[in-house]
């Protein structure tokens, strides 16, 4: 965009609010930005992956409000006010949360790009589901794609950390 003097005008910002792992956030942001830019190199919340930034992979999966979303597509403006959770938001205290535990377990990560987008798939399905079946999870991990493990490592990680949700003090996914 030119100003009428020929100088290259930058765009506007915007200035979004947003809950980012249960901290409170505000960032000046240009209108095209999406949330996967503003994670990763405005707040340094690097653990969501960047991989085809066409919606296509899964790896940028964080959830807004609750629900699985691609950061990659959706833009830092359509973020103001709402929740945001990434893969930093799982491991408390430096323990890993039971499905992260159970992901180290059955060997599910392999080379772990995919691993923080199927992290946050399967947190949100554990949070409606607590002992999903096989297909439930394959089902909710349909969005998120893995060229390592084959996807049977992770539906029995996820599977398995939906066995322990019964177990006393235990968050679904945490």
């Amino acid at each position: 965009m030119r100003s009428p003097a020929g100088e290259v005008a930058s765009p506007a910002l915007v200035t979004v609010t947003l809950t980012v792992n249960g901290d409170r956030v505000t960032a000046a942001v240009p209108p095209s930005r999406t949330l996967l830019e503003l994670l990763r190199d405005g707040l340094r919340l690097t653990g969501t992956k960047q991989g085809c930034d066409a919606g296509d992979c899964g790896a940028c999966t964080v959830l807004v409000d609750g629900e699985p979303v691609l950061a990659c597509l959706l833009l830092a403006v359509a973020s103001d006010g709402r929740r945001v959770e990434t893969v930093e938001s799982l491991a408390r205290g430096g323990t890993l949360s039971p499905l992260q535990d159970a992901f180290v377990r059955h060997g599910a990560t392999q080379c772990g790009f995919c691993t923080p987008g199927m992290l946050m798939s399967a947190t949100a399905l554990l949070a409606r589901v607590s002992c999903p079946d096989r297909a439930q999870v394959r089902a909710a991990l349909a969005g998120n794609l893995c060229r390592c493990t084959g996807y049977t490592k992770i539906v029995d990680a996820v599977v398995a950390a939906g066995e322990r949700c019964g177990e006393p003090d235990e968050e679904p996914g945490r």
